[in-house]
């Protein structure tokens, strides 16, 4: 898969050097390219933004930098070109799996208060959100997606079991986890998870997912 990501902060995505990502872009697995929008402004200042017709608090990016950087990297719209915007379709675990699916993706942030719409009308395939909540650019929401698709990709995590046996893969909340010491602060490991016995673990972990779920997100249970 190759992301590629359209941002007037390109330092924001030095986080992804690291940890699990970061091994995997070492090794190529998948690819990210961050393009600074400001490198295809036309204003001698490499200005891109100006205040909104019609009068209102902040400014609005302007549609020249951002349609050209969108354009010129992706001339033949080979990418799925998403929006990060708190009016997007909210991101769940199905679709990060269609997204995990795509082998190009494009994130393109705004910020200040937004972009204007005729990029959007022009230029989008996708508005995305990370939910009810409003970031001072599009950049964190997507780290978080670049984080979330990339957990499906074949070979980032070390096992396919990581994302077919956690939080929201089967519709339930994930059981809840246990290591070394056995004992800490007087409280001990369950002795179902000590047995050795792989079929009452199995039911032990799925009753509790069941009950965690129950108990926190119930709304998922309703969706069954």
């Amino acid at each position: 898969m190759k992301i590629k990501v359209l941002t007037l902060f390109p330092e924001i995505y030095s986080s992804l050097n690291v940890s699990i990502i970061g091994k995997a872009l070492e090794k190529g697995v998948f690819e990210t390219d961050i393009i600074n929008i400001r490198d295809y402004s036309c204003d001698k200042h490499k200005k891109c933004d100006d205040y909104p017709y019609g009068g209102g608090v902040g400014m609005v990016m302007t549609p020249q930098p951002l349609h050209d950087a969108i354009v010129k990297n992706d001339p033949n719209h080979e990418f799925l070109r998403i929006y990060l915007s708190p009016k997007g379709q909210t991101l769940n675990q199905n679709l990060v799996e269609k997204l995990a699916k795509k082998d190009k993706i494009m994130l393109i942030n705004g910020s200040y208060e937004g972009v204007d719409q005729r990029v959007i009308d022009l230029d989008v395939d996708m508005e995305l959100s990370i939910g009810d909540y409003v970031l001072t650019s599009g950049d964190l929401a997507s780290l978080v997606v670049i984080n979330c698709v990339a957990r499906y990709i074949p070979s980032v995590l070390g096992s396919s079991e990581s994302v077919s046996d956690e939080s929201f893969a089967k519709g339930m909340l994930e059981y809840p986890h246990y290591t070394r010491p056995q004992v800490f602060e007087n409280l001990s490991v369950p002795d179902v998870l000590l047995s050795g016995n792989h079929a009452e673990i199995k039911r032990w972990r799925e009753q509790k997912s069941k009950e965690i779920t129950q108990k926190k997100r119930p709304d998922l249970l309703e969706k069954e």
